[in-house]
């Protein structure tokens, strides 16, 4: 791959930066040291952008004092310091000062890069209640446009109607409001996003109290998700004055609602909150939310009124490495409340939507494959369930198990021991006789004793189980509930037709294979079920992934899906990015190297066995995606198109053709390959 591959600006991610200065009590000459220190700091971390609190220059907690000369003055002569001093340094700067212009004083925002000042943006919503009286000092910007500043020899803009573009680095546009303006019903950078900004910014003050650092986070969390960007935050902290107050230094990063970076509260060193935002995403996100465009239409398009201040950042397109959480299962959160509830959610939407269909069809049983694999079982413990809430008996379930040609005994007697543990109704057919007479009505090389294993002796045995599964349905008015997954679909790894990519009912068509592991994981660890069956899922979920279609070679290794198509957790990393987000293959590529590079850096989720604690290299990730792009969008969207119905289960996208992905059948992986290909 091309060096330039490495870079975090290549693949459209921005390095941004809270900044936690040790603030002063007006020392103004201080603030700006500190200020320069931090700046810095920012630059020798390769920060795009940092973010410092409100009035950082001139201190928040000075009361009166704003409104005396020689602290304005000393402020100016602040903030030429700091402009002097960061010519040289890479990272684009907002600072926060109190100026003066046309007989008022401004709470503002003061944006600066390579020693240039860009534009000053005043602070539209000016506390006056319980312990704030900012409009004893200042004035509010509110529908202040078109205007400039002076400042030393420049004049430069001056608004609440501006937003700060890179000429060079198409997706670094960012927005600047203050403190009170995002606690407003309609913070202003909802219209800055609106406007065309991907990253919104908050110098803050903000005293704090018992429980005020979860409603800003809440706060930030909300509006990087309503403005569909990144929203970074910075509160003053240690060093202001404590007369009636006192401060944290709260410093968050957060993109489409989710916390990426915060710093740690109430510390006296001065540090920065570092994270990388990925832009590409949020441009990518906007385009699919048509919600967002219509809320601009509404708003009067404010791209049409803001002024655009361009400003040239010189990216080098070093590798500086990735600072972003990243999981390796994106399906699955690291932490164990979240993956615990999401298993909870994931779970009963599986339950109720089969508990509907099996009203709405009046059927009188389910009729479940059961192979002993991962996916029959979920689909058979889902069904128990649903059974369980409509009060019905579990005997209502016909479990069928068919063996083959290679099904070994472990699953044959896992999935007896589990069908008589949750006590439905059990059968058996082999499938052998009826295959093997088909594969000899066809002339197929198997039926004369030869070991030929190709589709066709893979398919015959696949779509004898469905149609017999169908055929039972027909015979006991039953309903044919379908095991596949998502990961399946993904990657077209089931038998179209009469085979498993049919059913009445798709139950488990919008969970991945990772999570299935953890659904059951998570079944067993909060006793949805009894403790025979607990055991028999444990063995089940250590029992190695494979369609058991072809018999077990000389040397006695089974068929292996993962051999075969790659491993589930890197194809479901990429099922996730493309379907949730339409990144490129070379982006996807980039952040699946950072996420499987070193299995010993990162988080894994709990119940990951430690064999299954591995790393890929860049080639081998590559390899496996190629693999993956081919599959999903050239070979496999047939059966998507015509898939039954199921529940979507996760955000993180599902395959329906009535729902998140509609593409056609007859597409090219072309587009995908190539782009992949251009970073050779």
């Amino acid at each position: 791959m091309k060096p330039v591959f490495r870079s975090i600006h290549a693949h459209r991610l921005l390095r941004v930066a809270a900044a936690m200065p040790r603030a002063s009590v007006g020392d103004a000459a201080a603030n700006a040291e500190a200020t320069i220190a931090l700046a810095r700091r920012a630059h020798d971390e390769a920060v795009d952008l940092v973010v410092f609190p409100e009035l950082n220059l001139t201190s928040y907690a000075i009361d009166d004092l704003h409104l005396q000369s020689a602290q304005q003055a000393a402020t100016r002569e602040a903030l030429a310091a700091v402009v002097a001093a960061t010519r040289d340094l890479s990272p684009v700067l907002l600072v926060g000062a109190a100026l003066a212009r046309n007989g008022r004083l401004y709470n503002c925002a003061v944006a600066i890069a390579r020693g240039r000042i860009l534009g000053v943006v005043p602070k539209t919503y000016l506390p006056n209640y319980r312990e704030y009286y900012e409009k004893r000092w200042f004035a509010s910007g509110g529908g202040l446009s078109g205007l400039a500043i002076r400042i030393g020899d420049a004049e430069v803009p001056f608004g609440t109607d501006l937003i700060f573009a890179a000429s060079d680095l198409p997706h670094f546009v960012f927005h600047a409001e203050i403190c009170e303006d995002y606690w407003a019903p309609i913070p202003p950078s909802t219209i800055g996003a609106l406007a065309g900004a991907l990253v919104c910014c908050n110098l803050s003050a903000s005293n704090v109290t018992i429980g005020k650092a979860r409603e800003r986070a809440m706060l930030s969390a909300a509006q990087s998700a309503r403005g569909v960007s990144a929203y970074i935050y910075a509160a003053a902290g240690p060093g202001e004055s404590t007369t009636d107050l006192a401060w944290d230094g709260q410093g968050t990063i957060h993109e489409l609602g989710e916390l990426l970076a915060e710093s740690t509260r109430f510390d006296h060193e001065p540090g920065l909150c570092i994270a990388d935002v990925d832009c590409e995403r949020l441009a990518q996100e906007r385009a699919r939310f048509g919600t967002f465009n219509d809320a601009a239409a509404f708003a009067g398009h404010p791209e049409a009124r803001f002024r655009r201040v361009e400003f040239a950042h010189a990216p080098d397109f070093a590798d500086v490495g990735l600072r972003r959480p990243l999981r390796r299962f994106p399906f699955v959160p690291n932490n164990p409340e979240k993956r615990d509830a999401d298993c909870y959610e994931a779970f009963n939407i599986q339950v109720e939507g089969l508990a509907k269909r099996l009203e709405a069809t009046g059927a009188k049983r389910l009729v479940i494959g059961v192979s002993g694999g991962l996916d029959s079982t979920h689909a058979l413990i889902v069904a128990a369930k649903a059974l369980d809430r409509l009060g019905r008996p579990r005997a209502d379930i016909l479990g069928i198990t068919m063996p083959g040609f290679a099904t070994s005994d472990a699953t044959k007697s896992n999935a007896w021991k589990l069908m008589k543990a949750l006590g439905v109704t059990a059968e058996e057919i082999d499938i052998r006789p009826a295959a093997t007479r088909m594969l000899e009505d066809i002339g197929h090389p198997f039926a004369n004793g030869e070991p030929h294993y190709d589709v066709t002796f893979e398919n015959v045995q696949a779509g004898l189980r469905t149609d017999y599964l169908f055929r039972l349905a027909n015979q006991r008015e039953g309903l044919v509930v379908g095991t596949g997954d998502l990961s399946e679909l993904a990657l077209g790894w089931c038998t179209y037709g009469v085979g498993d990519q049919m059913s009445h009912y798709g139950v488990n068509a919008g969970v991945p294979k990772t999570l299935i592991q953890f659904l059951i994981r998570w079944c067993i660890a909060t006793d949805q079920y009894d403790a025979e069956t607990d055991t028999v899922l444990d063995a089940i979920l250590s029992t190695e992934i494979s369609p058991e279609l072809v018999p077990a070679g000389a040397d006695g290794a089974i068929q292996s899906t993962e051999a075969r198509i790659g491993p589930y957790a890197l194809n479901d990393f990429f099922a996730h990015h493309v379907i949730r987000f339409g990144l490129a293959p070379s982006k996807i590529l980039f952040l699946a190297w950072h996420a499987w590079r070193d299995a010993a850096a990162g988080r894994w989720p709990e119940g990951i066995p430690e064999a299954a604690r591995v790393a890929y290299d860049l080639e081998t990730i590559r390899a496996w995606l190629e693999k993956f792009l081919v599959r999903f969008f050239r070979t496999s969207q047939f059966k998507r198109s015509a898939l039954p119905n199921g529940p979507k289960v996760s955000a993180g996208g599902a395959l329906s053709p009535r729902g998140d992905w509609r593409a056609p059948s007859d597409g090219t992986a072309a587009v995908w390959l190539a782009e992949l290909a251009g970073w050779d």
